[in-house]
């Protein structure tokens, strides 16, 4: 059992709380869910990282700051640079509007921290997406950001079919990982049906579908079972 609490410790530098709590609880029960987690986070069809960056943004869409926060660590542990993050939160707001872009800010605050810059944050918290866009470009101050500028420039411009198309096109991050996380955003929701036409897109830009059911077990790390219920009816059996 002490084994469950040496995992969490090591992917998250201490226990947390609902760890310990887990295992006080019910070891049993965390041993379970410990080997569940541990064979969901290993690279498979997707890679580690991008089940990190996916849970994170799927999580910042769901306006759930806790998760979000513990999987951009793992995002940044495993890889990616920030600005390569913040384009999986663009989905978010693709998702959820304003609300979701306003919370990724402590993700991309958080995520900057880990790499050893200190962020100036602002007294209050921006309202609009465009602000919370320019904000995070200040604190990527001479980071490889033309395609988070291209995004701000499209919502500037209030025009939503633009903005949609470059937030889901080819940046440092795929077309590909986004549809998938437009897909995930709406099954952390349990809403199947809203992702079942982001499942086709997701096909058409190169998924497979041992990358939509990665992208469903990461879902039941947050979302519980009810979420494979939701994914599996548009997920295509093995013949």
């Amino acid at each position: 059992m002490r084994k469950s609490l040496d995992y969490f410790k090591e992917v998250y530098d201490e226990v947390p709380g609902w760890v310990q709590k887990m295992h006080d609880y019910g070891p049993d029960v965390l041993d379970n869910y410990t080997k569940i987690r541990g064979g969901i986070m290993q690279d498979r069809a997707l890679s580690r990282k991008e089940k990190d960056a996916l849970i994170a943004s799927m999580n910042a869409a769901r306006l759930y700051e806790r998760s979000m926060l513990f999987h951009t660590k793992g995002a940044i542990d495993f890889g990616y640079s920030v600005p390569e993050l913040a384009e999986f939160f663009l989905t978010a707001y693709l998702y959820r509007g304003d609300q979701a872009l306003a919370l990724s800010l402590e993700a991309v605050a958080y995520a900057l921290e880990l790499k050893g810059k200190t962020v100036k944050r602002t007294e209050q918290t921006p309202n609009a997406a465009a602000d919370s866009l320019r904000l995070i470009l200040a604190w990527l101050d001479g980071e490889d950001t033309a395609y988070l500028e291209r995004v701000l420039a499209a919502i500037e411009q209030g025009n939503t079919e633009k903005t949609a198309a470059e937030i889901l096109s080819d940046g440092q991050v795929s077309s590909r990982l986004k549809q998938l996380n437009m897909a995930g955003n709406h099954i952390m929701e349990l809403d199947g049906k809203g992702a079942a036409p982001w499942i086709v897109k997701s096909r058409n830009a190169g998924a497979s579908e041992a990358e939509l059911a990665d992208m469903g077990y990461i879902c039941i790390l947050t979302a519980g079972i009810p979420a494979w219920f939701e994914l599996s009816d548009s997920l295509n059996t093995i013949e």
